[in-house]
């Protein structure tokens, strides 16, 4: 007797091919039912929590906003200058001395600043307790003149 030419793993491709077939048809029968419907009903709104419902909003909660009071972009940058102390007094958690740039822990907020040599007035390891001044740079505060506290 000879052997059947089709294997259980052939059957079984070919009956998950025949699936996908029939489930590409139903997807292609839904999108030709949609067709009919209205733009309205296609519409989705949102509520002012950011959830997406259904049904428009109560024209009675909507708020105005200015353009003036809208912030495009990072909001740590331009806009009002904070108040910020003059001289601050930090301690150097990391420095690399061959690329020239490290990082001041701020003793009172606790917050890493930047800090490049070009912005030293003395030379300064980790570890060093030292005070600066900030300016404001392209990716936040960076220490300018930066000197070492004995």
């Amino acid at each position: 007797m000879a052997r059947s030419k089709e294997t259980f793993s052939k059957k079984e491709i070919e009956k998950k091919k025949v699936q996908k077939r029939k489930e590409k048809a139903q997807r292609r029968e839904e999108r030709k039912a949609s067709e009919g419907r209205s733009f309205e009903d296609m519409i989705a709104y949102t509520d002012e929590e950011g959830n997406i419902i259904s049904t428009p909003p109560d024209p009675s909660k909507r708020k105005t906003v200015k353009k003036e009071d809208m912030v495009i972009g990072a909001r740590n940058s331009g806009g009002e200058e904070e108040e910020v102390d003059t001289v601050r007094n930090g301690k150097v958690t990391f420095f690399n001395t061959s690329k020239g740039y490290g990082f001041i822990r701020d003793l009172k907020t606790n917050e890493s600043i930047f800090v490049h040599s070009n912005g030293l007035m003395s030379s300064i390891m980790e570890n060093d307790k030292v005070s600066f001044e900030t300016e404001r740079g392209p990716r936040g505060l960076n220490a300018i003149k930066v000197t070492l506290i004995d």
